[in-house]
């Protein structure tokens, strides 16, 4: 199969858009990484996700709409869930409520909730207007592996599997949308941390006098209740360890060294940083791209310092990730 990719012209939007109402697959931009997008109500071509993906068909997609009302089309939603929507639609929150029969059951896993995410990305969101479908749209690698933030990195993992490839330029946020689970109104709970932060989630909930129940912005849920959830995932080929503060340089210069700002004195050519200045935001934008180009430096192992406690919940969401990742390397000990 040939990958074309597409420049951001009216023409190719309309293009691309009339493909996914055939059924094909097509790579888009959102603010957080490039999905792996088709039609969320034709099974057939959501399959083509998963085994362009390789992706096991128990981890549920989630399906990006243009607002609320093409929400409720797809699930039922209560006051908390409508209140995050005021809130954050279009942005980076992913919100997990009883589907309706409308979604196919390839889509949710055969689960009765389906995960919704108004993007903000406003090339996806004329994509949804010319398409007037929901868009299935994982992120644009092969499963497990670290998500992509350019066009260039679709490539990298898709190109010959997948037909189409829309170049958005780089994702403005970096990390994967913030999950909440608000099927239940009075039990609503963040099942992955991301941009938005619980305090932004709680605060917003606080003027609709909905109280927060036990909001843990590291909680984890089955990998069937949400996409993204895995306990391995975002993993490089190289084995990756995660430290608190990298204490000093490693002689040995097949070991890379990601460090979370920028170290002083001299830098080899294994000394890689997330952020110049130690910004949570820069640092976020930059994750998947560094972790992407240190494991094609022929490093043996890549060793990572950790987002600092000053890094707030977007560190968090950070950690999530890295954590993630390094476990696809992890044994267990018998």
């Amino acid at each position: 199969m040939q990958t074309r990719v597409h420049s951001p012209t009216l023409r190719a939007l309309r293009r691309l858009a009339a493909a996914l109402r055939r059924g094909e697959l097509v790579a888009l931009p959102t603010e957080t990484v490039y999905g792996l997008a088709a039609n969320a109500l034709d099974a057939r071509a959501c399959r083509k996700i998963f085994t362009a993906k390789r992706r096991p068909i128990n981890d549920p997609l989630i399906v990006h709409v243009g607002n609320l009302r093409a929400g409720e089309a797809l699930a039922e939603f209560n006051d908390v869930a409508r209140a995050l929507v005021r809130a954050f639609w279009p942005g980076p929150l992913t919100l997990v409520l009883p589907k309706k029969r409308i979604v196919p059951a390839i889509v949710t896993s055969g689960q009765k909730t389906v995960a919704l995410r108004s993007p903000a990305h406003p090339l996806t969101r004329k994509i949804l207007r010319l398409a007037r479908v929901p868009l299935a749209a994982p992120s644009a690698n092969p499963f497990g592996y670290v998500s992509p933030t350019t066009a260039a990195h679709v490539l990298d993992g898709l190109k010959g599997r997948i037909p189409h490839v829309l170049d958005g330029g780089a994702c403005r946020v970096g990390v994967e949308s913030t999950i909440v689970d608000a099927s239940v109104p009075g039990k609503w709970r963040i099942l992955r941390p991301g941009s938005i932060s619980g305090r932004a989630i709680a605060a917003a909930l606080r003027t609709e006098n909905v109280r927060a129940r036990g909001v843990k912005s590291t909680e984890r849920a089955a990998p069937v209740v949400a996409p993204g959830m895995l306990a391995h995932h975002y993993s490089p080929h190289t084995p990756l360890v995660l430290q608190r503060r990298i204490r000093s340089r490693q002689a040995d210069e097949r070991t890379a060294l990601l460090y979370w700002a920028k170290p002083s004195g001299p830098a080899g050519r294994n000394v890689f940083w997330l952020s110049a200045s130690g910004s949570a935001p820069a640092a976020a934008r930059s994750l998947y791209s560094l972790l992407r180009k240190v494991d094609r430096g022929g490093f043996s192992q890549i060793v990572c310092e950790t987002a600092p406690a000053a890094a707030g919940e977007l560190g968090l969401a950070i950690n999530d990730r890295l954590v993630r990742a390094a476990g696809r390397r992890k044994k267990t000990k018998r």
